[in-house]
């Protein structure tokens, strides 16, 4: 295999490993977006607004959030870390698979002269 092979697969296996289990140790709290944004309100113990006055208050929801892989897990898993993982792979799947596309598509479309081929061959098979 090429070297250059090898270091797609090895980015593939680690982003792999990265979303379907580390994943699964981020932090639940909110992110510094979401921590402004509920600066000077309330919250109840189910993170509901009770009182004051914040940017959160003018949210509303998402317009995916019915879609198969919402709130970073899949639908129809019960178990959140498996749920969560899952949904981590789908996504690190899709994106490579489009990106591969792409690129491919790219390569297909330009003309390749022999001098570009034989660049493209090792040392020892070059006339």
């Amino acid at each position: 295999m090429r070297k250059t092979t090898w270091f797609i697969l090895s980015g593939l296996v680690a982003a792999l490993l990265f979303a379907g289990v580390v994943s699964n140790f981020a932090s639940p709290h909110p992110d510094g977006l979401d921590s402004v944004a509920r600066e000077g309100c309330t919250f109840d113990d189910e993170g509901q607004i009770t009182g004051g006055t914040c940017i959160a208050r003018g949210e509303t929801d998402n317009q995916t959030k019915d879609s198969p892989l919402a709130d970073y897990g899949v639908r129809g898993l019960t178990n959140d870390f498996l749920s969560t993982g899952t949904s981590g792979v789908i996504g690190v799947l899709a994106t490579f698979a489009l990106g591969g596309g792409v690129f491919w598509l790219l390569r297909a479309g330009r003309k390749r002269t022999p001098e570009d081929r034989a660049a493209d061959l090792p040392e020892e098979q070059k006339i």
